[in-house]
């Protein structure tokens, strides 16, 4: 485990001990790779990662058993994944190691979207980041993933600006698959609500330093902030969603906890401030309730 986040820089030592002749910090980056030929997706056995501080998208063929932030995925498949920053993934197992999947940082889309990227569902942490392929989105895909290298291999002055547009045919690809709902303005006062409150919960996460503190921690903080009574947003939550604001709060807090523990070093005293509790007891007594077991005892599982 580690508390660093993994650079595009530290992502090219890696894999080829070595960065991009030209490379820059300060500069937009894109990169893609065939996972046949990537030096260590071919490695038996899990491989670990942590937060990053770039995107990466994935076309993964076969069957793949990984872990993002708190949760595990089983895919058989041809499955499109989307990997945002600063949350972690380890993967378990990749028997077939064919796919291919490109990597680029938040500057390479500078002025590109109407959205930020991070607001995009499938970069939203907690969303579901795999979509399941039948044979023609898969073909699909893959035309554009190797259009991207085609491009990329190219002396073509523009590009970028094309690689860019296939990346985004692809996010609207997977938009598509979503849900209708999760795609238009809700229709009711209480939606909205519970949208915005959905919103303003997830924009606290992830922790990235230990030195971080949530600001929004109770149904009150978040009504305050939403400019409407404490009951009538645990209403609008309760009417939307069938649970309870104290839940979905403690439901998010849960699954942060679970990562840090997981995928930092931070000692559990750091991690308990970090989510907002005063003495270290309450994060225990807290982190028990919600997973039956103990912090100290779920990290070493």
């Amino acid at each position: 485990m580690g508390d660093t986040t993994l650079t595009i820089e530290d992502f090219y030592k890696q894999k080829f001990e070595a960065v991009p002749e030209g490379f820059s910090w300060d500069e937009a980056h894109f990169n893609i790779f065939r996972m046949d030929e990537d030096p260590v997706e071919k490695k038996k056995g899990p491989v670990r990662y942590t937060r990053k501080d770039f995107y990466k998208i994935a076309l993964v063929r076969g069957k793949c058993v990984f872990h993002y932030a708190e949760k595990r995925f089983e895919l058989d498949g041809d499955t499109l994944i989307f990997f945002n920053p600063l949350v972690p993934y380890i993967w378990e197992s990749l028997h077939s190691g064919k796919g291919v999947f490109c990597i680029f940082n938040a500057s390479f889309f500078t002025d590109n979207l109407h959205t930020s990227l991070r607001d995009l569902p499938m970069f939203v942490p907690g969303n579901n980041p795999t979509y399941a392929l039948d044979d023609t989105q898969s073909t699909e895909i893959e035309r554009l993933f190797e259009k991207m290298i085609s491009n990329l291999s190219s002396t073509y002055r523009l590009k970028y600006d094309l690689i860019r547009n296939y990346i985004i045919e692809i996010l609207h690809f997977a938009l598509k698959l979503q849900p209708s709902e999760s795609l238009y303005q809700h229709s009711n006062a209480n939606a909205r609500i519970t949208s915005l409150f959905i919103d303003m919960l997830e924009r606290q996460f992830p922790i990235e330093t230990p030195d971080q503190q949530l600001a929004l921690r109770s149904p009150g903080d978040f009504a305050v902030r939403l400019s409407v009574h404490v009951n009538h947003l645990n209403r609008a939550i309760r009417e939307t969603t069938g649970k309870t604001t104290s839940s979905l709060i403690a439901e998010r807090v849960t699954a942060e906890a679970k990562a840090l523990l997981k995928h930092t070093n931070w000692n559990i005293s750091e991690i308990s401030y970090t989510l907002g509790f005063e003495e270290m007891a309450h994060f225990d007594n807290f982190f028990r309730k919600h997973t039956a077991s103990t912090p100290s005892a779920y990290r070493v599982l």
